[in-house]
């Protein structure tokens, strides 16, 4: 049995520290958008989709952990991770319970992040939007709504020097 907690104890930290490395990116993602570095943003992404592959791995080791503890201690597949907890020796609990209680705050904080960043992004897109509306407005009054087919009206912009100089 000591084998198999010291093995969740530690499939639990690593879970806790790859959850620190996406918090760390969610924050770096905010500074990218601040910034308006969409390219740096792009790679940002992309390591964060990296790290969500690192997370899943190390989450499915844990349960794997989990799971071979439950056995060892008596517990059936439907018990829970608290009732587990509560059939190992009262030194270990307090271990246990404080690392689930933290990869719970880290999953807090970085949905906070996540919400904090999307909120970022779709104000700059609204922006963006706002700024081609003006300068490229459309003839038709129906320009920016839905059509019967439900697709978005297209918005050519006007044949124009300004247009043509800046292409």
């Amino acid at each position: 049995m000591n084998e198999d907690l010291n093995n969740l104890i530690a499939a639990l930290r690593e879970e806790l520290t790859q959850y620190g490395e996406v918090l760390a990116l969610m924050q770096e993602q905010q500074e990218l958008i601040i910034n308006r570095a969409a390219n740096d943003l792009l790679i940002n992404l992309n390591t964060v989709n990296e790290q969500m592959e690192r997370v899943a791995h190390v989450r499915n080791h844990r349960e794997i952990c989990r799971q071979h503890l439950v056995a060892a201690v008596g517990g059936t597949s439907e018990t829970t991770f608290r009732q587990m907890t509560e059939l190992l020796p009262a030194e270990v609990q307090p271990l246990l319970d404080a690392l689930v209680q933290e990869i719970n705050q880290m999953l807090q904080n970085i949905q906070r992040w996540l919400r904090q960043n999307h909120i970022l992004l779709k104000r700059s897109l609204d922006l963006m939007q706002s700024i081609m509306k003006n300068m490229f407005p459309s003839a038709s009054a129906a320009a920016g709504t839905y059509g019967r087919s439900g697709q978005m009206s297209p918005v050519n912009p006007p044949p124009s020097s300004l247009y043509e100089g800046i292409i």
